[in-house]
C-alpha cells in the first residue's frame, strides 16, 4: 500500500467538501473526482476511464465513512 501524507489527505478532504453540489450520498463519486484531479490535473469527463491511485481513493473514502 502506498504511503500518502496526512497533508495530502487533508488537502483532498477539503477539495471534496468544496465541490459544487457536494453530497455525502455520493461520497464515492466525489472522492473519485478528487483523486482523479490530483493524479491527472483535471476533473474527469463524464466517461473518463483513466486510472487513479486506488489506495489513495480508499484512504480518502475511509475519512468520510
Amino acid at each position: 500500500m502506498s504511503d500518502h501524507s496526512e497533508s495530502l489527505l487533508n488537502t483532498l478532504i477539503k477539495k471534496v467538501r468544496e465541490y459544487p453540489r457536494f453530497s455525502k450520498d455520493e461520497i464515492e463519486k466525489f472522492c473519485w473526482m478528487a483523486v482523479h484531479e490530483h493524479k491527472h490535473g483535471v476533473l474527469p469527463s463524464e466517461y473518463d476511464i483513466r486510472e487513479i491511485d486506488e489506495d489513495l481513493y480508499l484512504k480518502l473514502l475511509q475519512e468520510f465513512k
